[in-house]
């Protein structure tokens, strides 16, 4: 059995999951305790499945939210809960089983290493990647990087990453957004802004068939309309900044 970090959890948020959440906890249980899983107002009945779970695995704590609120604010209630318990770090994960689980020891002992950093996975895609969006992330990950001056961001929407904890509820708490889909670039810019160093590390990702209990609730209309609607907001942001940015950038603070 993992012995349990007193410092690092892994933070699951989950909406709506379908089967594979429960090979994705389990999974994560093999690699690190605690774990912790944010439901997220999921009406597909994984709920009782993850709630009977954490009756049966003490490493397992399962945060039901009685309605569905967004990726980010889910995780805003996770590092809430954690900072309260004495918690430093969250590796954040996807429910649905793209991200990989044996991964998680590596991004752990890279964060020990280097609390003052935030891990960011960077994506190693396969065949079973939609081409559509594995080429439209690039455009999110050029206007990530400018609007930090180029700062190191890998890339901006890949969601297995770990986060210092108190950084990020203070960036969190400072502005109204990041609470849905546009949780995970927002956050990496934002926290560059506050001086947080990205440090990037390889990671795979799995797509699966509906077939193979695959769920997406990625929407291309909607979603890329509040990637916009977001990176409109930082690249003002970023103009305001953009002494900042230059002084670090040439005192070599970035």
């Amino acid at each position: 059995m993992t012995t349990p970090s007193t410092t690092h959890l892994v933070l699951i948020p989950s909406y709506n999951p379908g089967v594979k959440v429960y090979d994705t906890v389990r999974a994560a249980l093999q690699y690190w305790s605690p774990v912790w899983v944010v439901i997220d107002g999921s009406t597909d009945g994984s709920t009782e499945g993850l709630l009977a779970m954490a009756r049966a695995d003490k490493s397992l704590r399962v945060i039901v939210l009685p309605t569905n609120q967004g990726k980010g604010a889910a995780v805003l209630r996770g590092l809430e809960e954690a900072s309260s318990a004495g918690f430093t770090h969250v590796l954040t994960m996807d429910s649905d089983g793209q991200h990989p689980e044996d991964r998680i020891p590596t991004f752990m002992e890279a964060s020990i290493k280097q609390p003052e950093a935030m891990i960011l996975g960077e994506p190693v895609f396969d065949a079973s990647a939609p081409m559509l969006r594995v080429k439209g992330r690039q455009l999110s990950n050029w206007w990530a990087n400018l609007e930090t001056l180029w700062a190191g961001i890998g890339d901006s929407l890949f969601g297995f990453r770990i986060y210092p904890i108190e950084p990020l509820k203070k960036v969190m708490a400072g502005q109204r957004w990041m609470r849905h889909f546009d949780f995970d670039p927002e956050a990496v810019v934002r926290l560059c802004w506050y001086g947080v160093k990205p440090i990037n590390l390889a990671a795979k990702v799995r797509y699966f068939s509906v077939e193979d209990g695959g769920v997406s609730h990625f929407q291309y209309l909607r979603d890329n309309v509040l990637l916009s609607w977001m990176h409109s907001r930082l690249f003002v942001g970023f103009l305001l900044r953009l002494p900042v940015l230059l002084f670090r950038r040439l005192t070599g603070r970035v």
